[in-house]
């Protein structure tokens, strides 16, 4: 029986973690993460997990590290979200959507965009980006300013 209750406790690791798309490798300021209708204090090898909202405040900012090794800076006042992530790590065949709703981010893309430069797109409230290259930068303004 013991042996049972093991071999379930590692199946429900093995899903949470099968929902993990990357890890908070630095943050300075105010940062919190958006994540099923709940603000986690964002730390430190923090999961990051698909369909999370990373939000910095006006002194934050954030570094994430992803699965293909994509790196992505979200500067102060930004909002994030990871709306689609999948990662093949033999084929490195994968999706990667975000929606950058304010603020601002810096991108060196991972293995996914290597492979398949369609792989990753970055909406904003105003166009989608298709990543063609391996470093980027986009900011998000309010209307007027």
């Amino acid at each position: 029986m013991r042996w049972l209750v093991t071999l379930a406790a590692l199946a429900f690791a093995a899903t949470c973690y099968a929902n993990d798309v990357g890890q908070i490798k630095n943050l300075r300021g105010t940062v919190h993460v958006e994540r099923d209708g709940q603000k986690l204090a964002a730390a430190t090898g923090m999961s990051v997990r698909q369909s999370d909202v990373l939000v910095t405040g006006a002194d934050g900012s954030v570094g994430v590290t992803f699965l293909d090794n994509s790196l992505l800076s979200i500067g102060p006042g930004s909002a994030l979200a990871i709306d689609r992530y999948s990662f093949d790590s033999t084929t490195h065949d994968g999706q990667f959507d975000a929606s950058l709703k304010r603020g601002t981010l810096a991108v060196v893309s991972g293995r996914m965009v290597k492979r398949s430069p369609e792989a990753m797109r970055v909406h904003t409230p105003s166009s989608i980006m298709g990543v063609r290259g391996t470093e980027f930068f986009v900011k998000v303004t309010e209307p007027g300013r």
